[in-house]
């Protein structure tokens, strides 16, 4: 019945609020059950009776015996209607007027009071005290002078209130119905705290289910603050999930479609062979060329695939080392030099000094390799491809920079995708790329701790910029 979350909050609420009141009604009936007003009542009335005793002075004739002293108190009882007892000033009750009726008084109550002590009777105070007899019972009591070597006790029992004398005391009633109100109200405001936190939760469940299923969940952040940063991180991963799927259907559709051309290609030209279509040797030159051309691609996808994979998986571990940045751009360039010279690109660098850098050489000349060759191959003849790198805050920043017709802006945020092909147009053949050139690049900067963004200037070429964190990783 209370399995659930909402209802064990309700359950929670209400046992708490029953608790409280519970104790609130349990206070107030200590509270009227000794009835403090009848306790005020009572101490007026033993200070009156003590009062009016010391005004009529207690008539005790000197050299009276204790039956005399007996006798007197007695009188003054049935007088005032107050329990009356002498003490001598040793502290030594030697008449009460209820000794065969109630317990005796405790002895040194004189002495209790501050007075007494052997110098005879003196002016007592007013206050009322209490005493406790050997049965247990409560007594008021207060000590007065006699007007002779004597001094006189007043008394009356603590009066109390039977318990349904408490149960049917006008001011009871008014807040029995008042806890019942607030119980009520308790009851209510319970349930609807639990479904304001359970609600949220519920949803989030059903958005949970719809993302196992492969569906976009989505919940409305609503509830106490944490409920809400709970849906709204619940909304991130569900965001996530999805993109990571769609990810995962693009990749095997985009690996299917870049295995199936070469494929296609060695199946056709092996097909010529055999049947013989392919008579002349020109023509098995050609064929035994595509095939060949085509197995080399299929070879260079699947080792960019695995490298893909290895850096995901944070295994394209690093083999860090001092490399002088300037010295291998140097050496980058003079490689490059031969292709730009074909492609009738000049090639321009800018190497201010830097200082060494701790990082994978071999893992650098595999990113700034990817983006000098992709510059050079969209720079028309007469274009210029430049290298630049200075020191930036700290980093080192590497800029590759072409004059090429540029990047749109509406493919920009695409070109790190993977197997993303700005230039779809371009002929098959053993140069053309799988679009897994950039998005490798991107993971061996991040590996080193740096970033690769690109800037574009539509008509004007694009830069690559590399920053790499001076001193290694940061």
């Amino acid at each position: 019945m209370f399995a659930s979350l909402r209802s064990r909050l309700w359950l929670t609420y209400l046992l708490l609020s029953g608790v409280i009141l519970g104790v609130v009604t349990l206070s107030l009936l200590i509270f009227l059950a000794r009835n403090p007003r009848l306790a005020r009542e009572a101490e007026t009335n033993l200070v009156f009776a003590a009062n009016a005793i010391q005004r009529e002075r207690l008539s005790i004739p000197t050299g009276a015996g204790l039956d005399e002293i007996q006798a007197a108190a007695e009188r003054a009882e049935e007088v005032l209607g107050v329990r009356v007892a002498v003490i001598n000033p040793d502290g030594e009750v030697i008449a009460d007027s209820q000794q065969d009726s109630q317990p005796a008084i405790p002895a040194g109550l004189q002495a209790l009071r501050g007075q007494g002590g052997g110098q005879g009777p003196g002016p007592l105070p007013a206050e009322v005290a209490e005493f406790t007899d050997a049965e247990g019972q409560v007594w008021l009591y207060n000590l007065r002078g006699s007007g002779n070597r004597y001094n006189l006790l007043v008394a009356t029992q603590r009066p109390s209130s039977p318990f349904l004398d408490v149960l049917t005391d006008d001011f009871f009633a008014p807040i029995i119905r008042a806890g019942l109100i607030a119980l009520v109200l308790s009851i209510l405001l319970g349930a609807w705290i639990a479904r304001s936190i359970s609600a949220p939760l519920q949803d989030m469940s059903a958005a949970a289910k719809q993302i196992a299923e492969g569906q976009r969940g989505h919940v409305r952040p609503e509830g106490p603050r944490e409920v809400r940063a709970l849906a709204q991180s619940l909304n991130e991963m569900s965001e996530q999930v999805h993109s990571s799927r769609q990810s995962q259907r693009d990749f095997v559709a985009n690996v299917s479609h870049e295995l199936k051309t070469p494929l296609t290609s060695i199946q056709g030209f092996a097909q010529a062979i055999l049947d013989g279509t392919a008579k002349s040797g020109a023509a098995l030159q050609q064929a035994a060329k595509v095939i060949y051309d085509e197995a080399g691609r299929m070879h260079r996808l699947v080792l960019e695939l695995l490298e893909l994979a290895r850096l995901d998986a944070g295994g394209g571990s690093l083999k860090r080392e001092s490399v002088d940045l300037p010295v291998l751009l140097r050496a980058l360039a003079a490689k490059f030099a031969p292709l730009a010279t074909d492609a009738g690109v000049e090639l321009h660098t800018e190497l201010a000094g830097l200082p060494a850098l701790s990082a994978d050489g071999d893992r650098l000349v595999q990113v700034f390799t990817n983006l000098v060759e992709n510059a050079i191959k969209h720079t028309p003849q007469g274009g210029v491809v430049s290298i630049a790198a200075a020191r930036r805050a700290g980093a080192a920043h590497i800029t590759v920079a072409d004059s090429g017709p540029g990047i749109p802006a509406e493919e920009a945020a695409r070109v790190f995708e993977r197997f993303y092909q700005l230039d779809k147009a371009r002929a098959a053949g053993p140069d053309r790329g799988v679009g897994l050139g950039l998005p490798i690049a991107r993971q061996i900067v991040e590996a080193h701790g740096g970033t690769l963004t690109l800037e574009i200037q539509p008509g004007q070429g694009s830069r690559f910029i590399v920053r790499l964190p001076l001193g290694g990783a940061s």
